[in-house]
């Protein structure tokens, strides 16, 4: 069984299921979108960020890399190409400016962590949520995870970009899932690839899949990145296939450039198409329209 890297676990989250809950955030994806929210998800080996905003100038993080990737000029005082994420640089520095992303935990230990939230799923309804990255790129290890939550009565969500084998995926991990979060973001092959790097060929086959076949709740949910996936065209296109399949709900979810600072911190580059502000109110409004008829659309 492979441990991921996981790079949070975040206690009281209100936003990835109902109630209290407790989301575990898996570092790895196989898509690369372009306006990730969680781009320290991407790659599945540990990472140094880098907060500017909470350096001082100390220097002792330049004394202690064995690789000479630490520059006390610059915006990014990571050579990234240097790097090998150590971890020795952050050790050092006194203000967490430098942190590691990525820690393994056993299966039993995050189970106890997970489990020490039990008095807040059981009064508020809640549960725990496994994200990402994309965590059933470890569906052996988050399949037992889950499996000893529902032993103690855990509600278990999933949010998945749909990329994953789904006869693997309905004998280890569906038996022990309660929802699935799952994002469809462009309904064109072509401008799917273009902008999260892979088709949608397997995320739409696998939609249509377990929406046929599985009484587990599935919440479809469209990110509504300006000029990219908040189009009328493809909401259209979007919404048209999600009532052949059968789908009653899709979650439209508003654009947050949160990511562009978080793309920084881990020596991402920022691409010129990307994003910089939240859409306005009264045009999530008019594309949230495109699904009100015969669907239950969430905003």
């Amino acid at each position: 069984m492979v441990e991921p890297l996981i790079f949070d676990v975040r206690h009281f989250a209100l936003d990835d299921g109902p109630g209290i809950r407790t989301t575990v955030f898996l570092k790895g994806c196989p898509l690369s979108c372009l306006w990730c929210h969680n781009p320290e998800s991407m790659k599945s080996g540990l990472e140094i960020a880098f907060y500017p905003e909470l350096c001082i100038g100390f220097g002792d993080c330049k004394a202690v890399c064995p690789e000479g990737a630490i520059s006390l000029e610059g915006a990014d005082r990571i050579i990234r190409d240097r790097c090998t994420a150590c971890g020795k640089c952050t050790e050092e520095c006194p203000t967490t400016a430098l942190k590691t992303v990525g820690i393994y935990y056993s299966v039993s230990r995050l189970i106890e962590i997970l489990l020490s939230d039990h008095i807040f799923y059981e009064t508020s309804k809640g549960g725990v949520t496994f994200s990402g990255g994309e965590p059933t790129l470890y569906i052996d290890y988050v399949g037992e995870v889950a499996k000893q939550l529902k032993k103690h009565g855990v509600h278990v969500a999933i949010e998945t970009s749909g990329m994953f084998n789904l006869t693997e995926f309905r004998t280890k991990l569906l038996p022990y899932v309660d929802l699935i979060l799952y994002d469809i973001k462009l309904f064109n092959p072509l401008e799917h690839k273009q902008y999260t790097g892979k088709s949608n060929e397997q995320i739409l086959y696998n939609l249509t899949g377990l929406v046929k076949e599985t009484r587990v709740k599935i919440i479809p949910r469209v990110p509504l990145v300006p000029k990219i996936t908040a189009t009328s065209n493809n909401l259209t296109q979007i919404a048209s296939f999600l009532r052949s399949i059968g789908a009653s709900t899709c979650e439209l979810l508003p654009y947050n450039p949160g990511g562009i600072s978080k793309r920084i911190a881990v020596g991402r580059t920022i691409p010129p198409d990307l994003p910089a502000t939240m859409m306005g109110i009264e045009e999530e409004k008019r594309l949230r329209k495109i699904f009100s008829s015969g669907m239950e659309s969430i905003l």
